[in-house]
C-alpha cells in the first residue's frame, strides 16, 4: 500500500493498495482524485487492488463523506454483490457420473441455464417478493408526488425480476474447495431496480448541485444533503434496492440447490446433501457508519466491508480461483478490501482481443463446464482480461486473510 498526497492538489490523501501508480489506468487515476478533492470527503480516499475506472467513481474505490451521499459513487447496480453456500457433495460424483446426456456437471449446468431467466430476461409472470412487499407499504403511505410515484413502476416490475442472473460478469458458478466438496456461488444485483433509482436520485443531484455545488458537473459527482427530504429518499430507495438484491440471490440459489439435489439423487443415488450458511455481502453501496469517532456514509463501489472476523467472497475472474475470506477490521481502509479480481482492459477491448472460441476453449482446457445462451460476446469475460486473482490477494493481507480457495467446476453467464 501506498500515498498519494500533494496538499496543494488534494484535500484529502489517496491510498492505493498497490505497488505504485503504473498498476492503475489513467482515468481510474484522475478519478481518485476527483473524490480527493470533494469538500464532503472525510480523512481519505481508499483504492483497492483491483480498482478500474467507473463512471464518476473507481471500481473497487471506498468514499467516506460527511453528511452527503453521492447516487454514482454507489453505482447503477445497487447491492450487487455475492452469495456463497458449501455442500457435502464430493464434486468427484460430478464429474465422473454419465447422464445420457453427457457428464452430471454439465447436465447441472444447462438446467441452471434453462431454469434462471438472464441478461434482459424476466419472468413471464409475477414472483413472490418479501423485499417489495414490504417497501410497497412504505411507498403507499407517501404522498402522490416525488420518488413515490416516479419510481412506482420498479416495484411492479422487480416481481418480474426477482430470482433472475444480470449479464455482463454476473454468474452462478459450481466450485470446489480444496477438500474436493461442491459450493455454489452467485454474483448479480438487483437488477433494473438498482439502475432506475440510481438514474432518477443522480438526476434530482445533478438539478439540486446546478445551483449552488462546488463540484465539476463534469466528475459526474452529483450528491444529496443525507439530512434533506430527498437525501432521505435515496437511502430508502438504496436500502430496498440492496434488500431486493441480497433476496434476489437467495431465490437464485435455492433454486440451483433444489436442481443439484433432484440430479445427484436421481444419478448418483446421493440423497443426503447438508448446505453451509450463506456468506453474503454487498460490493455496490452506502451505509452510516463509525470511522475515528465520526459517523460517515461510506460509500463501497466495488468493495466489500471487511470488518474483523466478517466473511466475505472475492470472486476471480471466469476460470480463475476466488476466495471465502475474513476481515481484519483495518480502519485505514475504513474496514474494506476488493470484491474481486477488477478488469484490466475494457469489455470493448477484450472483445476485439478475444475470440469467442478461444475463450471457450481455455474453459474446456482447465475443465469447466460453461452455460451461455448467447456465446459470441464471451469473450468480453476471458480470465486475461481480468487482473490476477492471486495478485489481488497479495496486496491486501492487511485487510483480510484469505479462508478458503475455491475452483471452478461449472459456470452459467448472463
Amino acid at each position: 500500500m501506498f500515498t498519494l498526497f500533494e496538499p496543494s492538489e488534494q484535500k484529502v490523501p489517496i491510498k492505493i493498495w498497490l505497488e505504485n501508480t503504473g498498476q492503475l489506468d489513467r482515468i481510474c487515476l484522475e478519478q481518485a482524485m476527483n473524490l480527493a478533492n470533494l469538500p464532503f470527503a472525510y480523512q481519505r480516499i481508499a483504492l483497492m487492488p483491483d480498482a478500474h475506472a467507473g463512471y464518476g467513481m473507481p471500481i473497487g474505490g471506498i468514499l467516506a463523506a460527511e453528511g452527503m451521499i453521492v447516487p454514482n459513487a454507489v453505482g447503477a447496480d445497487i447491492g450487487c454483490g455475492m452469495t456463497f453456500v458449501q455442500t457435502n457433495i464430493p464434486v468427484e460424483i460430478l464429474i465422473t457420473e454419465e447422464t445420457p446426456d453427457g457428464k452430471l456437471a454439465q447436465i447441472i449446468v444447462s438446467n441452471i441455464l434453462r431454469s434462471i431467466p438472464n441478461g434482459y430476461e424476466k419472468h413471464k409472470r409475477k414472483k413472490a417478493s418479501e423485499a417489495v412487499r414490504k417497501f410497497s407499504w412504505y411507498v403507499e403511505e407517501q404522498e402522490k408526488a416525488g420518488p413515490a410515484q416516479d419510481l412506482a413502476y420498479v416495484l411492479d416490475e422487480a416481481y418480474f425480476q426477482i430470482g433472475t442472473l444480470g449479464g455482463g460478469n454476473h454468474f452462478i458458478e459450481l466450485q470446489t474447495d480444496e477438500q474436493g466438496f461442491l459450493g455454489v456461488m452467485v454474483h448479480t444485483g438487483s437488477r433494473n431496480v438498482g439502475k432506475a433509482v440510481c438514474d432518477y436520485f443522480d438526476d434530482k443531484a445533478k438539478q439540486l448541485n446546478m445551483q449552488h455545488s462546488p463540484v465539476p458537473p463534469e466528475w459526474n459527482l452529483a450528491y444529496l444533503a443525507t439530512d434533506s427530504d430527498i437525501g432521505k429518499e435515496y437511502i430508502r430507495w438504496m436500502e430496498f434496492a440492496m434488500a431486493f438484491a441480497k433476496e434476489n440471490r437467495a431465490k437464485i440459489i435455492g433454486i440451483v440447490i433444489e436442481i443439484i439435489r433432484h440430479l445427484v439423487a436421481e444419478y448418483a443415488a446421493f440423497t443426503e446433501v447438508e448446505l453451509s450458511e450463506p456468506i453474503d455481502c454487498h460490493h455496490n453501496y452506502a451505509a452510516y457508519e463509525e470511522h475515528a469517532g465520526k459517523m460517515v456514509w461510506v460509500h463501497r463501489k466495488g468493495a466489500i466491508r471487511a470488518g474483523e472476523g466478517e466473511w466475505g467472497i472475492i470472486p476471480g475472474a471466469m476460470g480463475a480461483s476466488s476466495y471465502l475470506v475474513k476481515g481484519k477490521g483495518n480502519p485505514e481502509s475504513f474496514h474494506s478490501c476488493s470484491h474481486g479480481a477488477g478488469r484490466q482492459i475494457s469489455r470493448k477491448e477484450a472483445m476485439e482481443t478475444f475470440s469467442a472460441e478461444e475463450t471457450i476453449l481455455d474453459l474446456e482446457a482447465k475443465g469447466i463446464f460453461l452455460g451461455k445462451t448467447r456465446k459470441r460476446d464471451i469473450g468480453e469475460e476471458a480470465r486475461f482480461a481480468y487482473k490476477n486473482i492471486d495478485f489481488v490477494i497479495a496486496n491486501e493481507l492487511d485487510l483480510i486473510e484469505p479462508i478458503r480457495k475455491l475452483e471452478t467446476l461449472g459456470v452459467v453467464k448472463g
